[in-house]
């Protein structure tokens, strides 16, 4: 895990933070710009608590740093449209004038204000900030650990799943070959029955013909009663 120190000299270990802006509105409120992407330096300063000066020397050391980073420089025609256009968006706070640079503006965006944080060394707000982004890589580093581990059950479950499914294989191989077996049997016992349900209908016929035949004689047996009689 990088220290503090670790973090305020090395611009690497700088870099893999840079995405972490949201610490800075959980350390303390960051006032931006009406564009709601800018800050000036005075705003810098007023949010780590120190002067516009030690911002600008943090500026002077590390300005290829910030330049990566967002830290911008307007003068001339860029200054006046970026005036006019914070000016539209201002819209005239209460109490408020907006504040116009006359020649000049540095502005830092989120990421920029995140880099002096992780530079500025006599700033307690600094200092949380820089105690918020190490105490969150901890934080994630233990998440993943705990992840590894559950990632290491999970195969060590799905290997002992894998043996199981193995083991189960020859049998149901045989399963299989049962079944087609019985499938085969089923087949033959349906063509029997079939036949026996073909001569049990010939039956019935051969049945009805006797029945008719049957009648037939009980009625030669009743005419030739009646005809002795009559003699």
């Amino acid at each position: 895990m990088p220290t503090e120190v670790a973090l305020l000299e090395s611009r690497a270990l700088r870099f893999e933070q840079m995405g972490r802006v949201d610490v800075l509105d959980k350390v303390k409120s960051l006032v931006m710009l009406p564009d709601g992407i800018h800050v000036r330096t005075e705003d810098v300063a007023r949010y780590f608590e120190v002067s516009t000066e030690v911002v600008k020397k943090v500026i002077q050391r590390h300005r290829g740093e910030m330049e990566e980073n967002g830290l911008t420089l307007l003068r001339g025609s860029e200054l006046r449209n970026f005036h006019r256009d914070m000016m539209s968006l201002w819209g005239g706070r209460e109490g408020e004038s907006y504040p116009r640079a006359a020649t000049r503006l540095t502005l830092f965006t989120r990421r920029t204000v995140l880099n002096v944080a992780m530079l500025l060394r006599d700033s307690d707000i600094a200092r949380c900030v820089r105690t918020y982004l190490l105490g969150a890589e901890e934080d994630l580093r233990t998440g993943l650990a705990s992840l590894d581990r559950r990632v290491t059950r999970v195969e060590s479950c799905l290997a002992g799943v894998d043996s199981a499914l193995q083991e189960l294989g020859p049998v149901l191989n045989r399963m299989s070959h049962r079944l087609d077996s019985l499938d085969r049997r089923l087949e033959t016992t349906n063509r029997v029955v079939g036949a026996m349900s073909v001569r049990l209908g010939d039956m019935s016929e051969d049945i009805v013909r006797i029945d008719a035949r049957m009648d037939d004689f009980v009625r030669q047996l009743q005419d030739l009663r009646r005809h002795r009689r009559r003699r």
